[in-house]
Protein backbone atom coordinates (compact mmCIF):
# COMPACT_ATOMS: atom_id res chain seq x y z
CA UNK A 1 0.00 0.00 0.00
CA UNK A 2 1.00 3.80 -0.63
CA UNK A 3 -0.19 6.43 1.87
CA UNK A 4 -2.66 3.30 3.25
CA UNK A 5 -4.71 4.67 -0.11
CA UNK A 6 -3.42 3.49 -3.08
CA UNK A 7 -2.98 -0.60 -3.60
CA UNK A 8 -0.09 -1.67 -5.91
CA UNK A 9 1.58 -4.86 -7.21
CA UNK A 10 5.12 -6.10 -7.98
CA UNK A 11 5.25 -5.88 -11.66
CA UNK A 12 4.15 -2.38 -11.62
CA UNK A 13 7.24 -1.59 -10.49
CA UNK A 14 9.82 -0.26 -12.70
CA UNK A 15 13.06 -1.80 -12.94
CA UNK A 16 11.44 -4.66 -10.80
CA UNK A 17 13.14 -2.42 -7.88
CA UNK A 18 12.47 -4.06 -4.56
CA UNK A 19 10.29 -1.84 -2.41
CA UNK A 20 11.35 -1.10 1.64
CA UNK A 21 8.58 0.55 3.92
CA UNK A 22 9.07 4.52 3.98
CA UNK A 23 10.31 5.09 0.66
CA UNK A 24 9.47 7.59 -1.17
CA UNK A 25 7.74 6.85 -4.90
CA UNK A 26 6.04 8.14 -8.10
CA UNK A 27 2.82 6.51 -8.92
CA UNK A 28 0.24 6.71 -11.73
CA UNK A 29 -3.09 5.10 -10.56
CA UNK A 30 -6.61 4.65 -11.67
CA UNK A 31 -9.76 4.01 -10.00
CA UNK A 32 -10.60 0.51 -8.74
CA UNK A 33 -14.26 -0.11 -8.53
CA UNK A 34 -14.18 -3.61 -7.20
CA UNK A 35 -11.70 -2.56 -4.21
CA UNK A 36 -13.80 1.07 -3.89
CA UNK A 37 -10.04 3.03 -3.59
CA UNK A 38 -7.31 3.47 -6.05
CA UNK A 39 -4.67 0.90 -7.83
CA UNK A 40 -1.04 2.21 -9.07
CA UNK A 41 -0.87 1.19 -12.79
CA UNK A 42 3.06 2.28 -12.52
CA UNK A 43 5.43 3.04 -9.66
CA UNK A 44 9.10 4.56 -10.01
CA UNK A 45 11.37 5.02 -7.27
CA UNK A 46 12.54 8.39 -5.97
CA UNK A 47 15.81 8.83 -5.36
CA UNK A 48 17.17 10.38 -2.72
CA UNK A 49 20.54 11.40 -4.33
CA UNK A 50 21.63 11.18 -7.12
CA UNK A 51 25.86 11.20 -7.19
CA UNK A 52 27.84 12.06 -10.83
CA UNK A 53 31.10 11.54 -10.91
CA UNK A 54 32.59 14.68 -12.57
CA UNK A 55 35.77 15.64 -12.89
CA UNK A 56 36.57 18.54 -10.53
CA UNK A 57 39.50 19.25 -7.62
CA UNK A 58 36.49 21.16 -5.70
CA UNK A 59 34.16 18.02 -5.43
CA UNK A 60 31.28 18.87 -8.11
CA UNK A 61 28.18 16.65 -7.45
CA UNK A 62 24.48 16.32 -8.82
CA UNK A 63 21.59 14.79 -6.29
CA UNK A 64 18.00 14.69 -6.95
CA UNK A 65 15.83 16.05 -4.12
CA UNK A 66 12.48 16.95 -3.63
CA UNK A 67 11.21 20.65 -2.33
CA UNK A 68 10.12 20.35 1.17
CA UNK A 69 9.60 23.30 1.95
CA UNK A 70 9.87 27.54 0.57
CA UNK A 71 10.74 29.93 3.61
CA UNK A 72 10.76 33.88 1.65
CA UNK A 73 13.38 33.56 -1.09
CA UNK A 74 14.55 30.14 0.03
CA UNK A 75 14.02 26.68 -1.17
CA UNK A 76 14.66 23.65 1.27
CA UNK A 77 15.23 19.87 -0.16
CA UNK A 78 15.94 19.00 3.63
CA UNK A 79 16.94 20.52 7.06
CA UNK A 80 20.53 21.01 5.62
CA UNK A 81 20.09 21.65 2.00
CA UNK A 82 18.85 24.77 0.61
CA UNK A 83 19.44 27.44 -1.76
CA UNK A 84 18.26 31.18 -2.93
CA UNK A 85 15.61 31.61 -5.46
CA UNK A 86 17.84 33.47 -7.23
CA UNK A 87 19.49 30.63 -8.82
CA UNK A 88 16.26 29.93 -10.95
CA UNK A 89 15.54 31.53 -14.57
CA UNK A 90 12.54 34.22 -14.62
CA UNK A 91 11.03 31.29 -16.60
CA UNK A 92 10.61 28.63 -13.50
CA UNK A 93 9.40 29.12 -9.91
CA UNK A 94 9.56 26.23 -7.43
CA UNK A 95 6.85 24.95 -5.54
CA UNK A 96 6.77 22.56 -2.56
CA UNK A 97 6.93 18.98 -3.89
CA UNK A 98 8.91 19.66 -6.94
CA UNK A 99 11.68 17.04 -7.45
CA UNK A 100 15.06 19.47 -8.47
CA UNK A 101 18.38 18.34 -9.83
CA UNK A 102 20.99 19.90 -8.16
CA UNK A 103 24.54 20.46 -9.50
CA UNK A 104 26.38 21.58 -5.97
CA UNK A 105 30.40 21.64 -5.00
CA UNK A 106 31.70 21.52 -1.65
CA UNK A 107 34.99 23.12 -0.01
CA UNK A 108 37.83 20.60 1.70
CA UNK A 109 36.91 20.89 5.76
CA UNK A 110 33.64 22.85 5.24
CA UNK A 111 30.59 21.16 5.99
CA UNK A 112 28.42 23.39 3.67
CA UNK A 113 27.58 23.07 0.37
CA UNK A 114 27.36 25.22 -2.76
CA UNK A 115 24.54 24.51 -5.23
CA UNK A 116 26.10 25.88 -8.51
CA UNK A 117 22.61 24.73 -10.87
CA UNK A 118 19.65 23.95 -10.04
CA UNK A 119 16.60 22.98 -12.33
CA UNK A 120 13.73 19.96 -12.77
CA UNK A 121 14.36 16.75 -13.21
CA UNK A 122 12.40 17.19 -16.18
CA UNK A 123 10.07 19.41 -18.10
CA UNK A 124 7.66 18.53 -20.39
CA UNK A 125 5.47 20.54 -23.47
CA UNK A 126 1.79 19.43 -24.14
CA UNK A 127 -0.19 20.94 -26.46
CA UNK A 128 -4.19 20.69 -26.85
CA UNK A 129 -4.72 19.11 -23.61
CA UNK A 130 -8.51 19.97 -21.91
CA UNK A 131 -8.81 21.24 -17.64
CA UNK A 132 -10.84 18.67 -16.26
CA UNK A 133 -11.05 20.55 -12.83
CA UNK A 134 -10.91 23.64 -11.23
CA UNK A 135 -11.47 23.85 -7.16
CA UNK A 136 -10.67 27.00 -5.45
CA UNK A 137 -7.13 28.22 -6.62
CA UNK A 138 -6.46 24.53 -7.66
CA UNK A 139 -7.33 22.60 -10.80
CA UNK A 140 -6.44 19.37 -13.15
CA UNK A 141 -5.55 19.62 -16.96
CA UNK A 142 -5.84 16.15 -18.08
CA UNK A 143 -6.59 14.34 -15.17
CA UNK A 144 -3.32 13.90 -15.18
CA UNK A 145 -1.55 17.21 -14.29
CA UNK A 146 -1.62 19.22 -11.57
CA UNK A 147 -1.71 23.28 -11.22
CA UNK A 148 -1.89 26.08 -8.18
CA UNK A 149 -2.79 29.90 -9.07
CA UNK A 150 0.08 30.43 -6.70
CA UNK A 151 2.71 29.40 -8.65
CA UNK A 152 1.60 29.10 -12.51
CA UNK A 153 2.42 31.68 -15.56
CA UNK A 154 -0.90 32.56 -17.15
CA UNK A 155 -1.29 35.26 -19.90
CA UNK A 156 -2.50 38.65 -18.74
CA UNK A 157 -6.40 37.92 -17.69
CA UNK A 158 -6.51 34.43 -18.15
CA UNK A 159 -8.51 32.49 -16.00
CA UNK A 160 -8.20 29.02 -16.54
CA UNK A 161 -11.96 27.26 -16.44
CA UNK A 162 -13.05 23.70 -16.50
CA UNK A 163 -13.30 22.78 -20.56
CA UNK A 164 -10.54 24.97 -22.00
CA UNK A 165 -8.23 23.55 -24.45
CA UNK A 166 -4.24 24.71 -23.39
CA UNK A 167 -0.94 24.41 -23.88
CA UNK A 168 0.87 23.30 -20.80
CA UNK A 169 4.96 22.95 -19.60
CA UNK A 170 5.18 21.05 -16.96
CA UNK A 171 7.43 20.03 -14.39
CA UNK A 172 8.09 16.56 -12.29
CA UNK A 173 6.58 17.04 -9.21
CA UNK A 174 4.95 15.00 -6.26
CA UNK A 175 1.58 16.85 -5.74
CA UNK A 176 -1.79 14.49 -4.19
CA UNK A 177 -1.63 11.23 -6.38
CA UNK A 178 -0.41 13.58 -9.97
CA UNK A 179 3.13 13.37 -10.61
CA UNK A 180 3.41 17.16 -12.84
CA UNK A 181 2.51 20.11 -12.38
CA UNK A 182 2.44 22.73 -14.68
CA UNK A 183 4.57 25.92 -14.71
CA UNK A 184 2.58 27.30 -17.17
CA UNK A 185 -0.88 27.31 -19.14
CA UNK A 186 -1.85 29.41 -22.00
CA UNK A 187 -4.97 29.10 -24.08
CA UNK A 188 -4.93 27.05 -27.52
CA UNK A 189 -5.69 28.68 -30.54
CA UNK A 190 -6.02 28.04 -33.89
CA UNK A 191 -4.83 29.84 -36.73
CA UNK A 192 -6.55 30.34 -40.13
CA UNK A 193 -3.69 28.02 -41.59
CA UNK A 194 -4.78 25.35 -39.39
CA UNK A 195 -1.83 25.29 -37.40
CA UNK A 196 -1.97 25.74 -33.58
CA UNK A 197 -0.56 29.12 -32.09
CA UNK A 198 0.89 27.90 -28.68
CA UNK A 199 1.29 31.00 -27.04
CA UNK A 200 5.42 31.16 -27.91
CA UNK A 201 5.72 28.29 -25.66
CA UNK A 202 7.27 26.06 -28.90
CA UNK A 203 6.93 26.08 -32.41
CA UNK A 204 3.33 25.72 -34.39
CA UNK A 205 2.41 21.83 -34.49
CA UNK A 206 -0.43 20.49 -36.44
CA UNK A 207 -1.05 17.49 -34.51
CA UNK A 208 -1.15 17.75 -30.39
CA UNK A 209 1.87 15.50 -28.93
CA UNK A 210 4.42 15.38 -25.76
CA UNK A 211 7.94 16.54 -26.64
CA UNK A 212 10.51 16.46 -23.83
CA UNK A 213 12.63 19.67 -23.28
Amino acid sequence: MIDESIFFSSDVVSGNVPLKVGQKVNVVVEDDKPLYGFRAIKVDVVPHRLYGAVPSDSGTRVLIGCVTSISEDTIYISNSIYFSIDIFSEDFVPYKGDLLEVEYSTEPGISNIKATSVKPTRCIHAEEVCITSVHGRNGVIDYTIFFTLDSVKLPDGYIPQVYDIVNVVMVESIQFCYIWRAVSVTPAQKSSSGFQDDGGLGRPKKERRSQSI
